[in-house]
């Protein structure tokens, strides 16, 4: 489902509309204007490239997005300033992960697609991320949509949607979504 709304897969049948946008009908170089402008990804396993310090790899982002957010303010957010010249080979996963979160942040997306991005993090950092995204979604009026088998996390979101071997169960509307740090983890 993530794969599909971010363009990088094409439905066996029917069709993704983003925002007005038939996103499944889109050529390669409408879909890599779509990525680019439009989606923030936050991979399960974080897609870091091994070669590039922290800050470098946020800083890529210069070269896909023009105004995207400064790279150094990014890993401040997450936490990481002091960690901006290690190596992802040199982090901890769950500092990978917030190296993986502070690069989709910085292309300042309009919608930021996560896949357990609170996976690979201890409970106090996973708080962090999620607080940090509820805040983008309800503060900055970002579209935040997550992967988790943590039905605890879904109690923070506007909007659940259940889904069963690709296809969907159940779709519930959370009038008074908690705060991150009301629910279990």
């Amino acid at each position: 489902m993530l794969n599909m709304l971010g363009g990088m897969d094409t439905p066996t049948e029917g069709k993704v509309i983003v925002d007005g946008a038939e996103v499944s009908s889109m050529n390669d170089k409408e879909l890599s204007v779509y990525r680019a402008d439009t989606i923030g990804f936050i991979f399960q396993f974080y897609n870091l490239i091994p070669g590039l310090t922290a800050y470098e790899n946020v800083a890529l982002v210069k070269d896909i997005k023009k105004d995207s957010l400064d790279a150094n303010e990014m890993l401040e957010r997450v936490g990481l300033a002091d960690q901006k010249n290690k190596f992802p080979s040199q982090m901890s996963g769950g500092q990978q992960q917030r190296v993986s979160i502070a690069r989709a942040l910085a292309k300042n997306p309009k919608i930021i697609l996560g896949d357990e991005p609170t996976g690979a993090l201890d409970s106090e950092t996973g708080l962090i991320v999620l607080e940090m995204l509820q805040k983008l979604s309800t503060e900055e009026g970002n579209t935040v949509i997550l992967v988790t088998h943590n039905a605890d996390i879904a109690k923070c979101a506007n909007k659940v949607i259940h889904m069963r071997n690709g296809k969907i169960k159940s779709i519930k509307t959370n009038d008074a979504p908690l705060s991150v740090r009301e629910i279990e983890w």
